[in-house]
């Protein structure tokens, strides 16, 4: 009977210890393994809002695996902002090519004076071409990111399309130094010509001599010049900084500023490349002999005479003082 008691006691405890320890450990229902290969994205998203694993590198913000905003993200980058770029610049392409047809070239009311003017230096010039140059790289090379997908891929197929997109990311990333620095010197070389005032709310008020036969004044750059020269400026400096975070990622933050960043670069971008196709078109067929200006850098006099007549009478004035005879004209080629 001791022996029977004794049993029993020792079944009752085992039963009791083994109620603790299945209380004391998760259900295994309910646990989800983030290193399992068969773990489904369904599983870890109900499971926390954040998944973050351990990394071996000392930045730990480099260790998260997947948040919510991540899917947002993902929207905003393959639909929402194909949709955007894909406005902006072929509705600017759409209103240039009307606005040519309609209007076609502003041409000279006058003529040609056959006396030119300097109007850029060769280090303007230079600064210039280099920004420009790398500009239109990085302009290709960025719209290859959201657009060559899409479009390009079925045209070349995979390995073409592959080796290209490689080429456009080390040009992208490249080229954005001397981008860079050329936006800051332009910054710097046209500051004090660009700062608005009361000559160019009348230019704006006229239109800018764009449609008919008005030829508001206007000193070395004019209202629509200044408003580019602005945007280079403010627009360059934001694909910069934001750039430069992408391209050096987690050292300015972490995973979730990285997604502002590439949002606020990818628009800014789009809408860059939008507003320098109206330059582009203004400076080569839109007006003539406004190429001149950047690739000579020498104007007809009547050129300047039309479009930036006050510029013209502070150079004539400036020859004035010095004692010479329009010195900054001179008998056209």
């Amino acid at each position: 009977m001791a022996s029977l008691a004794k049993c029993v006691r020792l079944a009752l405890g085992a039963w009791a210890l083994s109620l603790m320890i299945s209380a004391s450990v998760p259900s295994i229902a309910q646990q989800v393994n983030p290193t399992a290969s068969a773990v489904k994205e369904q599983q870890l998203l109900q499971e926390l809002n954040r998944i973050q694993g351990r990394v071996s590198i000392p930045d730990q913000r480099s260790g998260v695996l997947e948040q919510p905003a991540g899917r947002e993200w993902r929207e905003f980058r393959n639909v929402t902002l194909r949709w955007i770029g894909g406005i902006a610049i072929l509705g600017t392409l759409a209103v240039l090519v009307v606005f040519y047809l309609a209007c076609g070239m502003v041409r000279l009311q006058g003529g040609r004076a056959g006396r030119t003017i300097v109007r850029f230096s060769a280090f303007e010039r230079f600064v210039h071409w280099m920004t420009a140059t790398c500009f239109i790289t990085l302009a290709i090379s960025g719209l290859n990111i959201t657009f060559g997908r899409p479009l390009l891929l079925p045209l070349i197929g995979h390995e073409a399309f592959s080796e290209w997109s490689q080429w456009a990311k080390y040009a992208h990333n490249y080229l954005s130094f001397p981008f860079t620095i050329g936006v800051a010197l332009i910054f710097l070389m046209w500051l004090g010509g660009n700062i608005p005032n009361k000559v160019d709310v009348e230019w704006i008020k006229r239109g800018g001599g764009i449609v008919g036969h008005d030829h508001p004044p206007a000193y070395r750059f004019n209202a629509g010049q200044k408003a580019v020269y602005w945007i280079v400026v403010i627009g360059g400096a934001a694909v910069a900084i934001t750039g430069y975070e992408l391209m050096f990622p987690f050292y300015l933050s972490g995973i979730e500023g990285m997604q502002i960043a590439q949002v606020v670069h990818s628009i800014v971008a789009v809408l860059f490349v939008a507003v320098m196709l109206a330059h582009i078109y203004i400076g080569t067929i839109g007006m003539q002999g406004a190429f001149e200006a950047m690739g000579s850098g020498i104007v007809d006099v009547n050129w300047a005479r039309e479009h930036h007549s006050l510029w013209l009478e502070e150079e004539d004035a400036r020859a004035a003082a010095d004692g010479r005879s329009k010195p900054a004209a001179t008998a056209a080629e």
